[in-house]
């Protein structure tokens, strides 16, 4: 009989997607090496064409990371002081930092306590607060699918529409999403995505691209991307920025996106193994009808702080990672204090749900290559700390 110990749980598995592609990554690589053109080379077109293929979306131009991705969609906006810039509190800085780098000022908004995205009636509370006051121009919303949830976008265009704004998808987190037959990049002004290494789309760098229908935007992007150039390199029509995708994480992503249709539904059978495992115990993920969740990162809510160092101590023990995304809420961070009490003066109203749920996340083991036995062995580490 075998004593062998069974494998350790990643909480990001990238090692057994490499396995799969490792000839064809090595492969584009060495083209790259041969060609020499080691920024913007051809397969960043190649990429770029693909991306938008598999999304919907007309066009899709690579940057730098998916916080330049944010930047360059909201340079091209002309966003800058004066001013606001709605957003949820509870997600990751980069949404909220970029506002701030351009001079704009952040607003947070409460998220729903169901889905974890923007909560609408407080949205429209905020917007009305900040028109009321007349300081600051509204000049966006950035949306956040969080955990790979897409957020109401329909709802969200159409306040947009009303009030003149700016429609931004942070699908940082959910590349592969969708809401009906509609994949996130084809809804919003502009969809940012990030290809860091752990996305449900990474490369092995720093890696982004901005999705858009509207074809003017599209150029200026490209334009903002390479320091603001025209028609030749050295015609610079505006301030730009060096926003560019490097060839051999274009090559990388080329590899893996034949394998993401697939992974996207190994993601989802792996939610449903968390969700008959752990309904009834915990509060789970719940998916509205009409959504798709990309299931960037699985996460679970707990009755409060405690409960959870609980729940993750008993994890350790067994040898099982976890994480959390966010123990602390943007308007709470010391980076966007003052931005967040000047955005609306008096004070601006609070943020519950976003500080709770700071105090309840807790996110497990998510990736395609995880077994029904290993999300059993992840479940019952965390009812034992229960």
């Amino acid at each position: 009989m075998s004593t062998a110990a069974p494998r350790p749980i990643a909480f990001f598995d990238m090692k057994a997607q490499q396995a799969l592609i490792r000839s064809e990554i090595d492969a584009g690589i060495a083209r790259i090496l041969d060609h020499g053109r080691f920024i913007q080379g051809p397969e960043v077109d190649a990429v770029e064409a693909a991306l938008a293929a598999f999304s919907g979306a007309q066009h899709a131009v690579g940057v730098s990371s998916g916080t330049d991705a944010l930047q360059i969609a909201m340079m091209a906006e002309g966003i800058g002081p004066g001013d606001a810039v709605f957003l949820p509190a509870f997600t990751y800085t980069a949404t909220a930092e970029v506002p701030l780098v351009l001079g704009a000022t952040p607003v947070f908004v409460d998220v729903d306590p169901a889905s974890f995205n923007i909560d609408l009636r407080d949205l429209e509370h905020r917007l009305a607060l900040v028109q009321r006051e007349g300081r600051l121009r509204p000049r966006a919303v950035v949306g956040v699918d969080l955990y790979g949830l897409p957020a109401d976008w329909p709802a969200i265009e159409a306040l947009c529409a009303r009030h003149g704004m700016f429609a931004l998808d942070d699908a940082a987190q959910a590349f592969g999403g969708a809401l009906g037959t509609r994949r996130l990049g084809t809804h919003a002004d502009a969809t940012a995505l990030s290809f860091y290494p752990t996305k449900t789309l990474g490369c092995y760098g720093d890696g982004g691209a901005i999705l858009t229908n509207d074809a003017s935007r599209a150029e200026l992007y490209r334009s903002l991307r390479t320091h603001g150039e025209g028609k030749t390199r050295y015609e610079v029509q505006r301030t730009g920025m060096n926003g560019r995708l490097d060839s051999i994480q274009a090559a990388i992503l080329l590899a893996k996106l034949p394998l993401l249709e697939g992974e996207l539904k190994s993601r989802a059978r792996v939610a449903g193994w968390y969700e008959a495992a752990l309904a009834g115990r915990v509060r789970t993920p719940q998916v509205p009808d009409g959504s798709t969740s990309a299931w960037g990162i699985y996460t679970v809510t707990l009755p409060d702080a405690a409960a959870r160092a609980r729940v993750q101590e008993s994890m350790k023990a067994a040898g099982i990672p976890s994480a959390i995304y966010y123990p602390k809420p943007l308007h709470h961070q010391p980076a966007y204090a003052g931005a967040h009490a000047a955005g609306i003066a008096g004070g601006p109203p609070p943020l519950p749900v976003s500080e709770r749920l700071c105090d309840q996340v807790l996110s497990l083991p998510m990736h395609p290559y995880l077994t029904e036995a290993e999300v059993g062995r992840v479940a019952a580490a965390l009812l034992a700390g229960l």
